[in-house]
């Protein structure tokens, strides 16, 4: 159903959609959503982290960074380790994206048919 102008929600401004842009497509990098995701189920310091996605410590530091910029990840000092975990309290509709998506194709053959269809758009 198409409403008329002016009798539904209100399309939301620019920048709010460039924000919104920026925070998926931070999200397009496969390491930066498997640390997302990992997250997600756990927090973890730098170097669990760094182990459970197979990336190098420096790499692996300069996605949360990133990550951190964007608002999805936040970090607190635990002695002399940085802790990050997901901010699920700012996030918490982009988090649940992430966790309903990947957990959906990790489910079995039939989610990876239009994962496949969409490489390459």
């Amino acid at each position: 159903m198409v409403t008329a102008p002016g009798t539904g929600p209100q399309d939301p401004s620019a920048e709010v959609l460039a924000e919104a842009a920026a925070a998926f497509g931070l999200l397009a990098s496969p390491a930066r959503l498997h640390i997302v995701w990992a997250l997600i189920h756990g927090e973890s310091d730098v170097t669990g982290l760094a182990e459970r996605v197979g990336g190098a410590l420096p790499a692996v530091s300069q996605h949360l960074t990133k990550l951190k910029l964007a608002g999805l990840v936040r970090s607190r000092r635990e002695g002399r380790r940085q802790v990050y975990f997901v901010d699920a309290a700012g996030q918490a509709a982009v988090v649940e994206v992430v966790r309903l998506l990947v957990d959906s194709l990790a489910a079995g053959d039939a989610a990876e048919a239009p994962a496949r269809r969409l490489r390459g758009l």
